[in-house]
């Protein structure tokens, strides 16, 4: 990368993510279609405006992940601090289960590798962003998109422990529906109820439900997700916290509905749904599981088989 081309602007799109999907925690997600979208210009000092989801949390300079974290990996790598101008558009929803940490670390490393000259390749990107959010599911299926599986060596996520990866386009027919709550979920949270020990039934109920996770969506197999999105590890632990997950999981196998998770750490619900004309009797179906009981927003889309995407200023 010439000097020259460094001190461009850059745009940046980040789409959403739904990690765990059931049996697969801390190991699996997909993309989804809506995203995270960035413009950076260097300037004199930092500037931020942000509309869309959560603007005023969004547009704040202070205790921002995106700016704090962009600004450690230039110092760490000592780069000079380049100020930035940056209008963000949001459309992922900050502390519901959908990736936004991963979309905002992945943003800040973005961001440091252009206007620092880090010259990083994938590997190298992807490295970063795994040791800084802690697992590897969100930020693969973030920058990769699509449908992505994770191993980390040792079982562990750091600098000197790889993570390895692998993906495949999701079933173009299958729809989502994400189910908000009122009320988000901190993940430190939702992570401090799990226990540190399970009965061997339900690692193993947890790894065959696992196993046909993958090949399901490899295959197209919609008529095995209901079992395939099957959990005892995470989420019988987070229901408490997580109103609309008891209310939705009855709901798989009927009205075009395949299958029901939560996203992520929660409380988000993931709906997978057989197609788009489906997509009306199944919202139908769980406006009607909640009515009175969970308020919830239902976000329609599709599972995105493109993951991050950078496009630098020509001037």
């Amino acid at each position: 990368m010439s000097d020259e081309e460094a001190i461009r602007g850059i745009r940046l799109r980040l789409p959403a993510t739904s990690a765990n999907l059931g049996p697969g925690f801390d190991a699996v997600a997909v993309a989804l279609d809506f995203a995270l979208e960035i413009r950076a210009e260097p300037a004199q000092e930092f500037s931020l405006s942000a509309t869309g989801r959560d603007a005023e949390r969004c547009g704040r300079l202070q205790d921002n992940l995106i700016l704090e974290t962009y600004k450690e990996l230039l110092a760490a790598n000592r780069r000079p601090i380049v100020p930035l101008a940056l209008k963000l558009v949001n459309a992922i929803p900050l502390g519901m289960g959908c990736g936004s940490s991963a979309a905002a670390r992945l943003a800040a490393i973005a961001l440091a590798v252009h206007f620092g000259q880090l010259n990083w390749d994938t590997d190298r990107v992807l490295e970063e962003a795994y040791a800084l959010e802690g697992h590897p599911d969100n930020v693969a299926a973030c920058w990769l998109g699509g449908f992505v599986s994770a191993v980390c060596d040792d079982g562990r996520v750091t600098g000197a422990h790889r993570v390895h990866t692998v993906r495949i386009d999701p079933p173009d027919e299958w729809r989502a529906i994400v189910a908000l709550p009122a009320e988000p979920l901190a993940t430190s949270k939702a992570r401090a109820v799990l226990p540190a020990c399970y009965a061997l039934e339900d690692v193993v109920l947890n790894l065959q439900s696992a196993t046909v996770l993958g090949l399901a969506f490899a295959q197209a197999r919609g008529d095995l997700l209901r079992l395939a999105m099957k959990d005892r590890i995470h989420q019988p632990h987070r229901a408490p916290f997580c109103p609309l997950l008891p209310l939705l999981l009855p709901l798989a196998g009927e009205n075009g509905i395949l299958g029901v998770a939560l996203s992520g750490a929660g409380p988000a619900v993931l709906v997978v749904v057989d197609g788009e004309a489906s997509l009306p009797v199944a919202a139908s179906a769980i406006r009607r599981a909640t009515e009175n009981r969970a308020a919830a927003e239902l976000v329609e889309g599709r599972f995105s088989r493109i993951g991050a995407r950078q496009i630098i200023d020509r001037k």
